[in-house]
C-alpha cells in the first residue's frame, strides 16, 4: 500500500482531522499520572497528561529526553517499571479504561489491539528465543491457530517488512541480527495481530540515517495497511513534520501544547514549542542553529513549586508564571496551550 506522507508542510495544507466526528476517537487519555517514589519524595514523571487519538490518525508525541514521552506509552500499556506506578487518570480505549481494567483484560489487549514498537529492540526481544518463536508467540496467544499456520504468518510478516531470506532469519536469534534488522522484526511483531493502535517509541534510535528512513517508512506503511492509528514518540521534529497530522508537545511530564501539525510549525503558542523548532537543523538557515535554554533547577518538576515548570527557562516569564501552573486551554481552532503569557513567537 502506498504510504501517505505529509512531506514538507506548506501553509495551505490542511492536516487537521475532522473534530466534529466524536465517534472517530480511538484513544482518549485523561489526566494520566505516573509517579516514582525516591525515598520519601514522589517524583511525578507523568503529571496530568491528556490527549486523544482518532481512528487511523498518526499523532506525534514530542519533547526532549526526560519529558515523559516514553513513560506515557508504558503507562498506557501498563508496563511501568518498578518502583513506578500509575497513580491516577484514565485512558479510554474501545470502552475499556486501560488504567483500571483487570490485568487479564490488559493481557488480551497488549499485542492484539495495541501493538508497541519499543525504543531498543536489543533489550525488548527475548535473547533465548528465535525470531520465528518470537513472532509465533503473539499469534498463538491471541488466535486459535496451529504452529504451522503461525509459522506461515510469521514468514509473510518478515517478507512484508522487507527482510531478505526470511527462512534463515526465522531460525536466527536476536543477537545475530543488525540493529536495523532487529527493528524490522519489532515492526513485524507489532503488526502481527493487526492491532487498532500502535505505539512507536523512538523507533529509529541508534540507527544510521538511511536505515532510519527505511524503518519509518515501514512503520507508517504497516500502520496504514492494518488501518491502525499510531502514536509516534520522538524528539525529531523533522519526523513529526513528515508523518503526523497532530502534535502533542510534552515538558516535565506535562502536555504544554496540542495542535494540528501545520499549526505547531507555523504558529506555535508555547515558548517551549518555539524553542524546539528553533533548535531543529535546517538547510535554509545554516549557522543559525540555537541550543535549548538551560534549566537552572535540579529537575523540571522541582524548578518552580506551584508555578509553571517551564518558567526557569522561559524568556517571557511573568510574576504569575512563578506562583500558578497554567492549565491546558482549548481554543476554537483546536489548538490547546498551557501558558499564561501566550506571546507572539518566532521560530527562526
Amino acid at each position: 500500500m502506498a504510504i501517505e506522507r505529509v512531506g514538507r508542510i506548506s501553509p495551505d495544507q490542511s492536516l487537521q482531522p475532522n473534530p466534529s466526528d466524536a465517534d472517530s476517537t480511538l484513544l482518549s487519555v485523561e489526566d494520566l499520572r505516573t509517579s516514582f517514589m525516591v525515598g520519601n519524595h514522589e517524583f511525578r514523571a507523568v503529571d496530568g497528561v491528556s490527549f486523544t487519538v482518532g481512528q487511523g490518525e498518526v499523532v506525534g508525541l514530542v519533547g526532549e529526553s526526560g519529558s515523559g514521552k516514553s513513560l506515557t506509552a508504558l503507562s498506557l500499556m501498563r508496563l511501568v517499571p518498578h518502583p513506578g506506578r500509575i497513580v491516577g487518570g484514565h485512558a479510554w480505549f474501545e470502552g475499556v479504561d486501560l488504567v483500571t481494567c483487570p490485568e487479564e483484560t490488559m493481557q488480551s489487549i497488549r499485542g492484539r489491539k495495541i501493538g508497541m514498537i519499543f525504543q531498543d529492540p536489543q533489550t525488548a526481544l527475548n535473547p533465548m528465543l528465535t525470531i520465528g518463536a518470537l513472532i509465533r508467540e503473539g499469534l498463538q496467544t491471541h488466535f486459535a491457530i496451529s504452529k504451522r499456520e503461525a509459522t506461515d504468518r510469521a514468514l509473510s510478516l518478515l517478507q512484508k517488512v522487507h527482510i531478505p531470506d526470511p527462512y534463515r532469519i526465522m531460525q536466527s536469534y536476536p543477537h545475530e541480527l543488525s540493529g536495523g534488522m532487529k527493528q524490522r522484526v519489532m515492526v513485524a511483531i507489532a503488526v502481527s495481530c493487526e492491532p487498532r493502535l500502535m505505539l512507536a517509541d523512538e523507533p529509529t534510535t541508534a540507527l544510521d540515517v538511511t536505515v532510519q528512513a527505511q524503518i519509518l517508512e515501514l512503520i507508517i506503511e504497516a500502520a496504514h495497511s492494518a488501518g491502525a492509528a499510531m502514536v509516534l514518540i520522538t524528539h525529531d521534529l523533522a519526523v513529526v513534520a513528515g508523518y503526523t497530522s497532530k502534535v502533542v508537545v510534552m515538558f516535565a511530564g506535562r502536555v504544554v501544547e496540542t495542535a494540528p501539525t501545520r499549526d505547531v510549525f507555523y504558529s506555535p503558542r508555547h515558548p517551549y514549542t518555539a524553542e524546539l523548532i528553533r533548535t531543529t537543523p535546517r538547510l535554509d538557515r545554516r549557522g543559525r542553529r540555537r541550543s535549548l535554554s538551560p534549566n537552572h533547577g535540579f529537575s523540571e518538576s522541582e524548578s518552580v513549586s506551584g508555578g509553571c515548570p517551564y518558567a526557569p527557562r522561559c524568556e517571557y516569564v511573568e510574576s504569575e508564571c512563578l506562583v500558578a501552573e497554567p492549565k491546558l486551554e482549548l481554543s476554537n481552532d483546536h489548538h490547546s496551550v498551557a501558558c499564561w503569557v501566550k506571546p507572539k513567537l518566532e521560530t527562526v
